[in-house]
């Protein structure tokens, strides 16, 4: 039989109506410096951890990125109670929500300003990743480019402020001479 448990915190008085009732439909929206994604669709994994290898735990020289097993007596293989399990395609994530970002959004790759372009009527549907081997002046320009845009940059302070600070130390050395 099934038994409901209660708990024993109160419950909260009912909102308000006022509270509840949504925006009118021409109402303006507040405004925000960053664009949101504009479809908020809850993104459920279904599993977060990795794979891993059979027996990778027990050999240091052993990649543990996974191997399908394909030896002939392999547990594993076998698929026996209580052994690593295979990944399959169970496992897969929602194809609408499929690689998108924890904040919604999908990656989109930019190595130069002009990359933002193709992004400009696109804010609430990809967020910005500047690449690895940008350096800080470009860098800059592109964050500076994508605020005028209104796009959302994942690593919009890499580079930045170890840059700043050599500034700031090489006037000071200036200063000092």
């Amino acid at each position: 039989f099934w038994l409901k448990v209660f708990s024993a915190r109160p419950r909260r008085p009912p909102r308000p109506a006022s509270a509840r009732s949504p925006a009118p439909v021409g109402a303006p929206k507040p405004p925000s410096a960053m664009a949101s994604p504009a479809d908020a669709r809850k993104i459920v994994k279904k599993r977060i951890k990795k794979f891993p290898r059979f027996q990778a735990d027990r050999f240091k020289r052993m990649n543990p990125a996974w191997r399908k097993p394909r030896g002939i007596d392999g547990r594993v293989r076998r698929k026996f109670k209580g052994s690593t399990i295979i990944p399959n395609i169970g496992y897969g994530s929602d194809k609408r929500t499929r690689f998108r970002l924890r904040n919604g959004f999908y990656k989109f790759l930019v190595r130069n300003p002009a990359d933002l372009e193709m992004l400009m009527m696109h804010n609430e549907k990809y967020a910005v990743e500047i690449a690895h081997n940008i350096g800080a002046k470009k860098r800059k320009q592109i964050v500076e480019r994508a605020d005028q845009l209104k796009l959302h940059v994942t690593n919009r302070f890499a580079r930045l402020r170890a840059e700043e600070g050599e500034e700031r130390r090489k006037a000071a050395t200036a200063d000092a001479a």
